[in-house]
């Protein structure tokens, strides 16, 4: 968008933004990957940019930890297949090797070889036939050393990749199975979730007022004798080799930075050498308290979404640096958290009496990795630790660069024509969406996760499985609801409740309808965030409908959404807030199961028949990445003097760069 309302955050003018800028540089399945600006990095100050660099360059170096987090042969595949693609002797324009190089950008995409949204695992186009052709016809020497026995690791990997019921689910959440056994992530070998859930029952001490995060940073294993045992990703034990380049890397960064930074530095260089859950608390509030520096990161083992019972952390790496103009916004969020709490729909009971350390800022990521790269969030909120959250307060961040970049990149798409059913709601989408979805995040990460309580004797992870399905709802609550409040306006936040009603049509559309284009027909709801918007809009949908809050209308043979009344559904958003609050403060699991097994996880096979059908003629991909940009320092006598940032159009090359720089980690780890 080219216009800047005043006061409403950067204007576009002010960004360093080029007219020629090609926001996409390939597309492939249902994928579009683009490259994102990183405005203002040339009026960094040298130290700023050294940390940018450093940092970046931790930020890459966990590349194929998050790989082998996400499928045991996950290296072994990705690997067999960059050999095959550099080192493959045949015909290149043959139609089955397209198919190929399109499995391996989206193994690239995944890492690893299930589908980054819906968890699913992705066959290969090409058959099994083929594959052994293309292992014939590339010399021995493009494969990797450490395989040993090449012919041995294809036969290892073969049925991984074709046989359909061979770890199917990267992580399954449907209810009645054994979410452990049936998930095909590298968190747990050998062990079932109810050895799971026995072995933390009896180790989690529920008086500790202050408890580490059990096996966020470990493997679980059962040996061949039945003892289990958590293997630490630390310097000396499990991905020591990455580990080692990680903390390589932040040591030069601890060399630049100063004061409160430093220190924040110095306690994750401790945490990745000592493996000690208890010094990564003390990271995480050291990291929490420092406001001031510009440039700021998360390196870690962090989010448990790809974990069905929420133990183990992704690993994940962002460097980023604070929009000066832009943070004025959530700053002004931020600032008045204690009002927003106060104010809340929620059980008093439940209200936090005294918001603490809450921190919000824009920034321009600078580098991606792991978890984050090459799809990304556009808004992060941490730490995800209760207690933290409790004694010191949240750091929030909205990522303005990423946002930018997929609103340019979306420009003409034909979505809002072809879902939305009235031209005042298409004019106010249009007008207004940029700014809904923004203050959305904003709301959403700075307040809504960090807001209410935990009854006493309640540790927080009660729920489970529907754990970050619940979570993520809450937020949107929060969010949702505080949108439409004449506050925002009061504060110079939006200039008008049009923005809200902007953000609760889409908001009902999308959970509704319109996600539905990113599920394969005949599977059910999967992913927490997509959870999360369907029993949103499927709940307030159901208890709108004797006052007509919410309608599903049909024209021409097609359905659309319409929000009639949007005060009430306003106060149905309120209300679910206050079940979901309650639910996560007193952990009723029943509860938080019947919520979201009634209304996230089923879909109406008609309805999600049409809306792929319209999405696909719109010919609009259904989901996003980023390549990074490039970072160059320049030496004068051995020192660096200055770095440079340049834009990369090529998605391939970056992945093969990245693989042959960044691979530390055995094939069979």
């Amino acid at each position: 968008m080219a216009v800047c309302i005043a006061g409403f955050g950067s204007c576009r003018e002010d960004r360093e933004v080029k007219d020629e800028f090609q926001w996409v540089v390939d597309r492939f399945d249902d994928i579009r990957v683009l490259k994102y600006q990183v405005p203002e990095f040339d009026s960094l100050s040298l130290n700023d940019k050294l940390l940018v660099y450093y940092l970046g360059q931790a930020a890459l170096c966990g590349r194929d930890i998050l790989f082998d987090q996400n499928g045991k042969y996950n290296l072994r595949i990705r690997r067999t297949l960059e050999s095959i693609y550099q080192g493959y002797t045949g015909d290149r324009e043959d139609e089955r090797f397209k198919q190929f190089e399109k499995y391996l950008k989206k193994v690239w995409f995944a890492n690893g070889i299930h589908h980054h949204y819906s968890t699913d695992k992705f066959r290969p186009e090409f058959q099994e036939a083929y594959f052994d052709l293309l292992v014939r016809e590339t010399p021995r020497e493009f494969f990797p050393t450490d395989f040993g026995d090449v012919d041995q690791v294809i036969r290892t990997i073969k049925p991984i990749m074709f046989d359909p019921d061979t770890m199917a689910k990267r992580v399954n959440l449907a209810a009645g199975e054994d979410l452990i056994v049936t998930s095909a992530n590298n968190y747990y070998e050998g062990v079932t979730q109810k050895e799971v859930e026995e072995y933390y029952a009896a180790r989690i001490d529920t008086t500790d007022p202050k408890p580490v995060s059990y096996g966020l940073n470990s493997k679980m294993v059962k040996d061949a004798s039945g003892r289990i045992t958590e293997r630490v990703w630390r310097v000396g034990g499990m991905y020591s080799a990455a580990i080692e380049k990680i903390v390589e890397w932040l040591e030069k960064a601890s060399e630049v930075a100063e004061g409160q930074q430093k220190k924040t530095i110095d306690e994750l260089i401790a945490y990745y050498k000592s493996g000690r859950l208890r010094d990564f608390d003390r990271y995480n509030v050291l990291w929490l308290e420092d406001t001031a520096s510009r440039v700021d990161f998360v390196n870690g083992f962090i989010e448990s979404y790809g974990d069905a019972l929420g133990y183990r952390g992704a690993w994940e790496g962002l460097v980023n640096f604070r929009d000066e103009a832009a943070t004025h916004r959530t700053e002004t969020i931020s600032n008045m958290a204690q009002w927003f709490e106060d104010h809340s729909p929620i059980d008093p009971q439940f209200r936090k009496k005294e918001v603490k350390g809450v921190s919000a800022k824009v920034i321009t990521a600078a580098m991606l990795g792991g978890d984050c790269y090459p799809a990304t969030p556009i808004g992060i909120n941490l730490p995800n630790s209760d207690w933290i959250r409790r004694d010191h307060g949240s750091k929030s961040v909205t990522i303005g660069n990423i946002t930018y970049a997929y609103e340019e990149a979306a420009k003409g798409s034909g979505f809002a024509e072809e879902f939305m059913y009235e031209e005042e709601t298409i004019d106010r989408y249009k007008r207004y969406g940029s700014l809904a979805d923004n203050l959305h995040t904003d709301l959403h990460e700075c307040l809504g996760h960090g807001s209410g309580c935990l009854a006493e004797g309640v540790r927080g992870d009660e729920l489970k499985n529907y754990s970050s399905t619940l979570e993520e709802a809450r937020a949107d609550l929060f969010a949702l609801y505080y949108l439409a409040d004449p506050k925002m306006v009061e504060l110079g936040l939006i200039p008008t409740l049009d923005v809200a009603k902007a953000a609760y049509a889409q908001y009902m559309l999308n959970g509704l309808m319109t996600q539905l284009a990113r599920i394969e027909l005949g599977k059910n709801v999967e992913e927490a965030h997509m959870r999360n918007r369907k029993l949103i809009a499927e709940w307030c949908y159901e208890k709108g409908r004797e006052q007509n809050v919410v309608e599903k209308v049909r024209r021409n043979g097609k359905t659309y959404v319409v929000v009639h009344d949007y005060d009430k559904l306003r106060g149905l958003f309120g209300e679910l807030l206050r079940e979901i609050q309650r639910i996560k403060s007193t952990g009723d699991f029943e509860a938080g199961r019947d919520l979201v097994e009634t209304y996230a996880v089923r879909i109406d096979p008609e309805l999600h028949k049409e809306v792929r059908e319209r999405y696909a003629k719109l010919d609009l991909p259904l989901f996003s990445g980023f390549v990074n940009p490039i970072y160059r320092p320049v030496m004068e006598n051995g020192q660096i003097v200055d770095v440079t940032v340049e834009y990369t159009d090529d998605y391939v090359g970056q992945m093969l760069e990245y693989s042959k720089e960044y691979s530390y980690l055995p094939s069979v780890n």
